[in-house]
């Protein structure tokens, strides 16, 4: 009511005679307005209400931001165009009709490298995949590229085995006739650093791989590294495929085994011709960083202490030292004597091969075997010290059967120790460029 004091005031002096009347212009503005304003409140209100009502759904309902993919990490999206296509296919085709077409995961590893360079070298069409990841010094890896991969003629394309987009991209461009599966998370005692790493690459890798490789339309066969590792604690020697291999003693050892029965899996449902290699520790020039020898012969020549493991008792720690150029020899003939898979787009026609095979030297060498070895080759005394080997999933001794080897792949060792160490350490000094000084 209080609100309609000065509107009625002025309603008050309007006289009751018509004609006689001259209105004030400012006053009836002002009526006017205040009553336009008055009736606008409610109406001003409703309106605000419904468009704050509006915006405040539009943010709820609205989907969260894509922010832009940072410099440096490559996605899905940032591979191919015409050239890389075309580097592809070319580096896929085989020399002759009869040649494979492989496509070899890891490529930039340690055996992935040479065998990728053995498979081209003989005719057949090589496509690499690594991811370049920094378990150990990634310039090695870049090396191997450079002054392995890229020489023999080999692309290598930069990417992971969990990118489904990615591998199902290559499949579309080439058909593979076989895999050879080296790329995973290597390592006994990194295992204790980054658990995860193992179940990323070794488990989840594996099985979207195998994912793509099962959906083809005409299947490659495939052939991939186990390890010597699923042994575990199994106390008798030499192994042989038929011991169990229930016992894990690392993490590592765990997902190769769990990689096994993955495979089989995947050959008993979809008809996948499978092989696994269980190698045995591998050497040899471009090797890994994180080996023993490899190790030993940087701390030796730089004067540093080194450790060497002994078992309970002063016991002997040995290894099944496997030179690179027999692995390589023994993937290559599994791939030629791997059979076709059986299935196509995902289903299978019938029972495919399925196999488990030792690829070693079946002749144990102790630790302080290897290093004297070294010394001699190096002619650098090394500054020893024996501790207890800790437990971090390191075993005892591996030794190799390699019956199966020879029967089915025509396996031969070539090297010994000694012999491949020289190849090895010759590698090492130019290398590094390493000076030697010797202190005998």
């Amino acid at each position: 009511m209080t609100q309609l004091k000065p509107i009625l005031s002025h309603v008050d002096s309007i006289p009751s005679t018509a004609g006689k009347f001259k209105p004030d212009k400012s006053s009836l503005y002002y009526i006017h307005h205040r009553l336009r304003y008055q009736t606008s409140l409610p109406k001003l209100t409703i309106w605000s209400t419904i468009i704050l009502s509006l915006i405040v759904l539009f943010f709820f309902l609205s989907p969260p931001a894509t922010p832009a993919p940072r410099r440096g990490l490559r996605t899905t999206t940032s591979y191919g165009g015409s050239d890389w296509e075309c580097r592809i296919k070319l580096s896929a085709k085989p020399r002759c009709r009869t040649g494979h077409t492989v496509l070899v995961t890891g490529a930039a590893g340690f055996i992935g490298a040479h065998a990728s360079v053995a498979l081209k070298r003989r005719g057949d069409g090589v496509v690499g995949l690594d991811n370049f990841n920094h378990y150990y010094d990634i310039t090695l890896k870049k090396s191997r590229k450079s002054n392995l991969l890229d020489r023999a003629g080999v692309f290598v394309v930069e990417g992971d085995i969990n990118d489904g987009v990615l591998l199902r991209k290559l499949f579309g461009l080439v058909h593979f006739t076989h895999v050879l599966h080296l790329a995973a998370q290597a390592g006994v005692r990194y295992a204790m650093v980054n658990p995860n790493s193992y179940i990323r690459s070794n488990i989840d890798g594996f099985v979207n791989l195998l994912e793509v490789v099962k959906s083809s339309i005409a299947q490659p066969a495939i052939v991939w590294a186990s390890s010597s590792s699923v042994y575990g604690l199994n106390s008798k020697v030499p192994f042989s495929e038929k011991d169990r291999t229930d016992q894990p003693a690392s993490l590592y050892a765990a997902t190769k085994k769990a990689g096994e029965e993955i495979a089989h899996a995947y050959n008993h449902i979809y008809g996948l011709s499978v092989t696994g290699l269980r190698f045995f520790t591998v050497y040899g020039p471009w090797g890994r960083p994180d080996m023993a020898y490899f190790f030993f012969t940087k701390d030796i020549l730089n004067r540093k202490q080194i450790s060497i493991f002994e078992g309970p008792n002063h016991g002997t720690i040995a290894r099944d030292f496997t030179y690179i150029d027999d692995i390589v020899n023994g993937c290559l003939s599994a791939i030629d004597t791997a059979k076709k898979s059986t299935g196509n787009g995902g289903k299978k026609r019938g029972e495919a091969q399925f196999r488990i095979i030792n690829l070693g030297n079946t002749s144990p060498v102790s630790v302080h075997k290897l290093v004297s070895i070294l010394e001699k080759l190096l002619k650098v005394k090394a500054k020893k010290k024996v501790v207890l080997m800790p437990r971090n999933g390191d075993v005892p001794i591996t030794h190799a059967n390699i019956s199966l080897a020879r029967t089915e792949l025509g396996y031969k060792r070539t090297m010994d120790l000694e012999m491949g160490l020289k190849k090895f350490v010759k590698w090492y000094l130019e290398y590094y460029d390493v000076k030697k000084k010797s202190s005998w």
